[in-house]
Protein backbone atom coordinates (compact mmCIF):
# COMPACT_ATOMS: atom_id res chain seq x y z
CA UNK A 1 0.00 0.00 0.00
CA UNK A 2 1.36 3.78 -1.20
CA UNK A 3 1.55 6.31 1.58
CA UNK A 4 0.60 9.73 0.63
CA UNK A 5 2.90 12.73 1.90
CA UNK A 6 0.07 13.70 4.29
CA UNK A 7 -0.91 10.21 5.07
CA UNK A 8 2.92 9.97 6.59
CA UNK A 9 2.64 13.40 8.14
CA UNK A 10 -0.48 12.16 9.64
CA UNK A 11 1.20 8.69 10.94
CA UNK A 12 4.39 10.29 12.09
CA UNK A 13 2.40 13.11 14.86
CA UNK A 14 0.06 10.31 15.70
CA UNK A 15 3.65 8.21 16.92
CA UNK A 16 4.56 11.65 17.91
CA UNK A 17 1.27 12.37 20.10
CA UNK A 18 1.29 8.52 21.84
CA UNK A 19 5.28 9.44 22.67
CA UNK A 20 4.38 12.60 24.35
CA UNK A 21 1.64 10.78 26.02
CA UNK A 22 3.50 7.95 27.90
CA UNK A 23 6.62 9.87 28.33
CA UNK A 24 5.10 13.09 30.05
CA UNK A 25 5.67 14.04 33.52
CA UNK A 26 2.43 15.34 34.29
CA UNK A 27 -1.10 14.66 33.13
CA UNK A 28 -1.15 18.14 31.30
CA UNK A 29 1.36 16.97 29.01
CA UNK A 30 -0.59 13.45 29.04
CA UNK A 31 -3.67 14.98 28.02
CA UNK A 32 -1.87 16.94 24.99
CA UNK A 33 -0.38 13.36 23.38
CA UNK A 34 -3.84 11.92 23.76
CA UNK A 35 -5.47 14.66 21.48
CA UNK A 36 -2.56 15.15 19.15
CA UNK A 37 -2.74 11.41 18.83
CA UNK A 38 -6.54 11.76 18.07
CA UNK A 39 -6.62 14.74 15.65
CA UNK A 40 -3.79 12.36 13.71
CA UNK A 41 -6.06 9.27 13.38
CA UNK A 42 -9.16 11.01 12.14
CA UNK A 43 -7.64 12.24 9.15
CA UNK A 44 -6.18 8.45 8.63
CA UNK A 45 -9.21 7.14 9.32
CA UNK A 46 -11.66 9.14 6.40
CA UNK A 47 -11.00 7.81 2.96
CA UNK A 48 -12.78 8.41 -0.73
CA UNK A 49 -12.75 4.43 -1.06
CA UNK A 50 -14.68 3.82 2.12
CA UNK A 51 -18.58 4.87 1.95
CA UNK A 52 -18.39 4.17 6.13
CA UNK A 53 -14.93 6.01 6.69
CA UNK A 54 -17.01 9.08 7.87
CA UNK A 55 -19.39 8.01 9.97
CA UNK A 56 -16.05 5.40 11.34
CA UNK A 57 -14.27 8.50 12.01
CA UNK A 58 -17.39 10.82 13.49
CA UNK A 59 -17.73 8.40 16.36
CA UNK A 60 -14.27 7.79 17.23
CA UNK A 61 -14.03 11.76 17.63
CA UNK A 62 -16.80 11.75 20.00
CA UNK A 63 -15.92 9.23 22.51
CA UNK A 64 -12.30 10.06 22.37
CA UNK A 65 -13.57 13.56 23.17
CA UNK A 66 -16.04 12.18 25.91
CA UNK A 67 -12.89 10.54 27.12
CA UNK A 68 -10.87 13.51 27.08
CA UNK A 69 -12.64 15.54 28.94
CA UNK A 70 -13.41 13.18 31.69
CA UNK A 71 -9.61 13.24 32.07
CA UNK A 72 -9.55 17.39 32.28
CA UNK A 73 -12.20 16.78 35.24
CA UNK A 74 -10.37 14.19 36.62
CA UNK A 75 -7.39 16.15 36.99
CA UNK A 76 -9.13 19.09 38.49
CA UNK A 77 -10.61 17.05 40.99
CA UNK A 78 -6.82 15.92 41.87
CA UNK A 79 -5.92 19.45 42.75
CA UNK A 80 -8.73 19.26 45.81
CA UNK A 81 -7.50 15.83 46.47
CA UNK A 82 -10.78 14.31 45.94
CA UNK A 83 -10.97 10.54 46.02
CA UNK A 84 -12.75 9.61 42.74
CA UNK A 85 -10.09 11.23 40.32
CA UNK A 86 -8.23 8.12 40.01
CA UNK A 87 -11.66 6.44 39.37
CA UNK A 88 -12.36 8.82 37.10
CA UNK A 89 -9.37 9.23 35.21
CA UNK A 90 -9.53 4.84 35.10
CA UNK A 91 -12.72 4.83 33.91
CA UNK A 92 -11.28 7.45 30.58
CA UNK A 93 -8.69 5.65 30.09
CA UNK A 94 -10.99 2.28 30.19
CA UNK A 95 -13.28 4.40 27.70
CA UNK A 96 -10.26 5.38 25.28
CA UNK A 97 -9.17 2.14 24.96
CA UNK A 98 -11.95 0.23 24.38
CA UNK A 99 -12.38 -2.14 27.65
CA UNK A 100 -15.50 -3.23 28.52
CA UNK A 101 -18.17 -1.54 30.06
CA UNK A 102 -17.34 1.19 27.50
CA UNK A 103 -16.52 -1.14 24.66
CA UNK A 104 -19.76 -0.20 22.21
CA UNK A 105 -18.37 2.15 19.84
CA UNK A 106 -15.40 -0.15 19.35
CA UNK A 107 -16.61 -2.61 17.38
CA UNK A 108 -19.06 0.33 15.13
CA UNK A 109 -15.85 2.24 14.54
CA UNK A 110 -13.77 -0.88 13.40
CA UNK A 111 -16.83 -1.75 10.80
CA UNK A 112 -16.13 1.42 9.10
CA UNK A 113 -12.36 1.13 8.67
CA UNK A 114 -10.32 -0.93 6.14
CA UNK A 115 -7.51 -3.31 7.21
CA UNK A 116 -4.79 -0.85 7.59
CA UNK A 117 -6.50 1.84 9.72
CA UNK A 118 -8.08 -1.39 11.81
CA UNK A 119 -4.35 -2.58 12.45
CA UNK A 120 -3.88 1.17 13.82
CA UNK A 121 -6.89 0.90 15.99
CA UNK A 122 -6.21 -2.07 17.17
CA UNK A 123 -2.44 -1.37 18.52
CA UNK A 124 -1.07 2.04 18.00
CA UNK A 125 -4.47 3.59 19.73
CA UNK A 126 -3.72 1.05 22.55
CA UNK A 127 -0.60 1.97 23.73
CA UNK A 128 -1.18 5.55 25.20
CA UNK A 129 -4.67 4.84 27.29
CA UNK A 130 -3.09 1.30 28.92
CA UNK A 131 0.32 2.99 29.74
CA UNK A 132 -1.01 5.84 31.36
CA UNK A 133 -3.37 3.08 33.31
CA UNK A 134 -0.17 1.30 34.29
CA UNK A 135 1.15 4.63 36.30
CA UNK A 136 -2.27 4.81 38.18
CA UNK A 137 -2.48 3.24 41.68
CA UNK A 138 -4.19 0.30 41.58
CA UNK A 139 -4.91 -0.03 45.62
CA UNK A 140 -7.87 2.56 44.71
CA UNK A 141 -9.31 1.41 41.22
CA UNK A 142 -8.76 -2.51 41.68
CA UNK A 143 -12.54 -2.98 41.76
CA UNK A 144 -13.15 -1.08 38.55
CA UNK A 145 -9.80 -2.78 37.10
CA UNK A 146 -11.67 -5.98 38.32
CA UNK A 147 -14.71 -5.38 36.74
CA UNK A 148 -13.34 -4.13 33.41
CA UNK A 149 -11.59 -7.81 33.18
CA UNK A 150 -14.28 -9.79 34.11
CA UNK A 151 -16.46 -8.36 31.81
CA UNK A 152 -14.25 -7.66 28.73
CA UNK A 153 -13.43 -11.56 28.90
CA UNK A 154 -17.15 -12.14 28.43
CA UNK A 155 -18.56 -9.56 26.55
CA UNK A 156 -15.00 -9.86 24.05
CA UNK A 157 -16.14 -14.22 24.63
CA UNK A 158 -19.86 -14.19 23.80
CA UNK A 159 -19.86 -10.72 21.51
CA UNK A 160 -17.59 -12.68 18.77
CA UNK A 161 -19.95 -15.53 18.57
CA UNK A 162 -22.47 -14.55 16.65
CA UNK A 163 -20.69 -12.26 14.45
CA UNK A 164 -19.84 -12.42 10.36
CA UNK A 165 -17.90 -9.70 9.37
CA UNK A 166 -14.15 -10.25 10.25
CA UNK A 167 -13.66 -6.89 11.70
CA UNK A 168 -16.24 -6.93 13.98
CA UNK A 169 -14.64 -10.42 15.33
CA UNK A 170 -11.15 -8.94 15.18
CA UNK A 171 -12.77 -5.86 17.34
CA UNK A 172 -14.49 -8.09 20.09
CA UNK A 173 -11.47 -10.53 19.88
CA UNK A 174 -9.71 -7.00 20.93
CA UNK A 175 -11.83 -6.63 23.52
CA UNK A 176 -11.16 -10.13 25.12
CA UNK A 177 -7.47 -9.47 24.91
CA UNK A 178 -7.67 -6.75 26.68
CA UNK A 179 -8.93 -8.51 30.08
CA UNK A 180 -5.95 -10.48 29.54
CA UNK A 181 -3.58 -7.06 29.70
CA UNK A 182 -5.78 -5.75 32.43
CA UNK A 183 -4.97 -8.95 34.39
CA UNK A 184 -1.64 -8.59 33.26
CA UNK A 185 -1.40 -4.70 34.38
CA UNK A 186 -2.83 -5.67 38.14
CA UNK A 187 0.16 -8.28 38.11
CA UNK A 188 3.43 -6.05 37.15
CA UNK A 189 4.66 -3.53 34.01
CA UNK A 190 6.59 -6.40 32.49
CA UNK A 191 3.43 -8.59 32.41
CA UNK A 192 1.39 -6.26 29.97
CA UNK A 193 3.82 -4.96 28.03
CA UNK A 194 4.88 -8.59 26.77
CA UNK A 195 1.91 -9.82 26.45
CA UNK A 196 1.16 -6.58 24.39
CA UNK A 197 4.11 -7.12 22.34
CA UNK A 198 2.61 -10.34 21.56
CA UNK A 199 -0.80 -9.40 20.62
CA UNK A 200 0.34 -6.49 18.79
CA UNK A 201 2.58 -8.68 16.49
CA UNK A 202 -0.18 -11.38 15.95
CA UNK A 203 -2.96 -9.59 15.58
CA UNK A 204 -1.48 -7.63 12.96
CA UNK A 205 -0.16 -10.88 11.45
CA UNK A 206 -3.83 -11.95 10.81
CA UNK A 207 -4.99 -8.39 9.47
CA UNK A 208 -2.23 -8.41 7.12
CA UNK A 209 -3.90 -12.03 5.85
CA UNK A 210 -7.03 -10.48 5.51
CA UNK A 211 -5.65 -7.76 3.81
CA UNK A 212 -4.34 -9.55 1.18
CA UNK A 213 -6.93 -11.35 0.75
CA UNK A 214 -9.29 -8.56 0.54
CA UNK A 215 -11.67 -10.37 2.67
CA UNK A 216 -14.09 -8.29 5.12
CA UNK A 217 -17.18 -11.42 5.67
CA UNK A 218 -16.45 -14.77 6.13
CA UNK A 219 -18.41 -15.95 3.13
CA UNK A 220 -14.94 -14.20 1.41
CA UNK A 221 -12.80 -16.52 2.72
CA UNK A 222 -15.16 -19.57 1.42
CA UNK A 223 -16.07 -18.02 -1.89
CA UNK A 224 -12.76 -16.73 -2.74
CA UNK A 225 -10.97 -19.94 -4.58
CA UNK A 226 -8.54 -18.19 -6.00
CA UNK A 227 -5.74 -18.21 -3.11
CA UNK A 228 -3.25 -20.35 -2.90
CA UNK A 229 -3.78 -23.66 -0.23
CA UNK A 230 -0.32 -22.17 1.85
CA UNK A 231 -2.67 -18.43 2.17
CA UNK A 232 -5.35 -20.64 3.55
CA UNK A 233 -2.95 -23.00 6.03
CA UNK A 234 -1.35 -19.39 6.98
CA UNK A 235 -4.55 -17.91 7.98
CA UNK A 236 -5.44 -21.02 9.85
CA UNK A 237 -2.55 -20.99 12.15
CA UNK A 238 -2.12 -17.60 12.56
CA UNK A 239 -5.67 -17.27 14.04
CA UNK A 240 -4.82 -20.32 16.43
CA UNK A 241 -2.14 -18.15 17.47
CA UNK A 242 -4.40 -15.52 18.25
CA UNK A 243 -6.51 -17.65 20.19
CA UNK A 244 -3.61 -19.08 22.26
CA UNK A 245 -3.05 -22.24 21.56
CA UNK A 246 0.17 -23.61 21.76
CA UNK A 247 2.85 -24.29 20.73
CA UNK A 248 2.00 -21.04 18.15
CA UNK A 249 3.19 -17.79 19.64
CA UNK A 250 0.17 -16.43 20.74
CA UNK A 251 0.11 -19.00 23.73
CA UNK A 252 3.92 -17.47 25.10
CA UNK A 253 1.96 -14.56 27.11
CA UNK A 254 -1.21 -16.38 28.01
CA UNK A 255 1.18 -18.94 29.51
CA UNK A 256 3.15 -16.41 31.40
CA UNK A 257 0.00 -14.74 32.80
CA UNK A 258 -1.47 -17.61 34.07
CA UNK A 259 2.05 -18.69 36.10
CA UNK A 260 1.17 -15.03 37.74
CA UNK A 261 -1.97 -15.81 38.12
CA UNK A 262 -1.38 -18.78 40.09
CA UNK A 263 1.42 -17.58 42.07
CA UNK A 264 -0.68 -14.13 43.45
CA UNK A 265 -3.90 -16.60 44.10
CA UNK A 266 -6.09 -14.56 41.86
CA UNK A 267 -8.37 -18.37 40.63
CA UNK A 268 -11.40 -16.67 40.13
CA UNK A 269 -9.85 -14.03 37.68
CA UNK A 270 -7.77 -16.90 36.24
CA UNK A 271 -11.24 -19.35 35.54
CA UNK A 272 -12.61 -15.96 33.98
CA UNK A 273 -9.98 -15.57 31.20
CA UNK A 274 -9.64 -19.39 30.80
CA UNK A 275 -13.09 -19.93 30.14
CA UNK A 276 -13.13 -16.83 27.73
CA UNK A 277 -10.23 -17.69 25.89
CA UNK A 278 -12.57 -21.38 25.14
CA UNK A 279 -15.32 -19.29 23.72
CA UNK A 280 -13.07 -17.16 21.28
CA UNK A 281 -10.87 -19.99 19.88
CA UNK A 282 -14.71 -21.49 18.84
CA UNK A 283 -15.14 -18.84 16.66
CA UNK A 284 -11.44 -18.56 15.24
CA UNK A 285 -12.03 -22.36 14.46
CA UNK A 286 -15.47 -21.57 12.73
CA UNK A 287 -13.53 -18.97 10.76
CA UNK A 288 -10.66 -20.89 9.87
CA UNK A 289 -11.55 -24.85 9.63
CA UNK A 290 -14.84 -24.17 7.33
CA UNK A 291 -12.58 -21.85 5.27
CA UNK A 292 -10.06 -24.96 4.80
CA UNK A 293 -12.61 -27.27 4.00
CA UNK A 294 -15.52 -25.70 2.08
CA UNK A 295 -13.21 -23.89 -0.77
CA UNK A 296 -10.33 -25.64 -1.82
CA UNK A 297 -8.60 -24.07 -5.36
CA UNK A 298 -10.19 -26.09 -8.23
CA UNK A 299 -8.81 -23.69 -10.84
CA UNK A 300 -4.87 -24.18 -10.93
CA UNK A 301 -4.29 -21.21 -13.48
CA UNK A 302 -6.47 -18.59 -11.55
CA UNK A 303 -4.87 -19.31 -7.91
CA UNK A 304 -3.20 -15.88 -6.70
CA UNK A 305 0.29 -16.74 -5.52
CA UNK A 306 1.51 -14.70 -1.98
CA UNK A 307 5.33 -13.26 -2.29
CA UNK A 308 6.92 -15.69 -0.08
CA UNK A 309 8.88 -12.78 1.20
CA UNK A 310 6.03 -9.96 2.01
CA UNK A 311 3.56 -12.03 3.07
CA UNK A 312 4.01 -15.65 3.58
CA UNK A 313 8.14 -15.55 5.45
CA UNK A 314 7.68 -13.00 8.05
CA UNK A 315 3.95 -13.90 9.52
CA UNK A 316 5.35 -17.62 9.53
CA UNK A 317 7.96 -16.95 11.62
CA UNK A 318 6.16 -14.06 14.26
CA UNK A 319 2.96 -17.07 14.22
CA UNK A 320 5.70 -20.26 15.08
CA UNK A 321 8.44 -17.95 17.01
CA UNK A 322 7.60 -19.19 20.29
CA UNK A 323 7.65 -22.99 18.73
CA UNK A 324 11.21 -22.05 17.81
CA UNK A 325 12.61 -20.06 20.73
CA UNK A 326 10.68 -21.35 23.58
CA UNK A 327 13.62 -21.20 26.07
CA UNK A 328 14.80 -17.54 24.89
CA UNK A 329 11.35 -16.38 26.76
CA UNK A 330 11.90 -18.42 29.80
CA UNK A 331 14.98 -16.94 30.29
CA UNK A 332 13.76 -13.34 30.16
CA UNK A 333 11.05 -13.80 32.66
Amino acid sequence: MSLSSSQILFLSTLVLGTTLSISSTSWFGAWIGLELNLLSFIPIISSKNNQYSSEAALKYFLIQALGSSIIIMSASLMLIKSVPANVLLCIALLLKAGAAPFHFWFPSVMEGLQWPQAIILMTIQKIAPLSLMSYLDTAPIYPVLLSAIILSAMIGAVGGINQTLLRKIMAYSSINHMAWMLAAMTISETSWLLYFLFYCLVASSVALLFNFQEAFHISHLFNHTNFSPEVKLLTFMALLSLGGLPPFTGFIPKWFIIQELVSTNLFFTLAILLMSALLTLFYYLRISITALMVSAPKVKWSTKKASPSLITSPILFINFLGLLTPSLFVMIM
